[in-house]
């Protein structure tokens, strides 16, 4: 078996700045027509910026479809074409004013397997220097810093809740022996 469907039809349903909705039939490998719905998303990046002192430098910001504040990493959405790694110091400097001396890739993760297109690209930032933060004009964030070994308990306390954060910490901490 190759475990694959082929699109047969496609129609966009809606197309917004962030995402597209698509409704689509696929063929199964037993030859049966499907439904699925996609939303398609650009991807993303996110970091874990580590400080001269083991700190993480963390966000928080009110996240709409929680109806709550949320801490995270820095992350943002890649622009269609946008090499991930250039968006990433991007994303860094805008949301803490920090550059990177060493920006280590730590991989891909994929939010939601089964109706998510978004890819996010996970960096580890270190060697970091300081100047003045340059957020979006809808961007409202406050800077939080939390020693590595915090930031593990307040995942596994379910106090951070986005999978982006818990995976790419939890692979930094792997680079730290933590």
């Amino acid at each position: 078996m190759y475990l694959k469907e082929k699109t047969i039809e496609s129609e966009i349903v809606f197309k917004g700045r962030i995402i597209t909705v698509r409704n689509d039939k696929a063929v199964l490998e037993d030859g049966t027509v499907v439904g699925r719905e996609l939303v398609v998303h650009s991807g993303g990046v996110c970091i874990v910026p580590v400080t001269e002192d083991g700190e993480i430098i963390m966000v928080r910001q009110f996240r709409y479809p929680f109806g709550e504040p949320l801490i995270e990493i820095p992350a943002g959405k890649l622009e269609t074409g946008e090499d991930p790694r250039e968006a990433g110091l991007r994303e860094l400097k805008e949301e803490t004013g920090a550059a990177a001396k060493n920006f280590e890739y730590l991989g891909v993760t994929y939010p939601s397997v089964a109706y998510l297109s978004e890819k996010i690209h996970m960096y580890l930032a270190t060697g970091l220097e300081f100047s003045k933060q340059s957020l979006d004009d809808d961007e409202f964030l406050d800077i939080m810093k939390f020693k590595f070994g915090d930031v593990i308990k307040m995942i596994e306390t379910g106090e951070i809740k986005d999978g982006k954060t818990m995976t790419a910490v939890l692979l930094a901490a792997r680079r730290y022996g933590i």
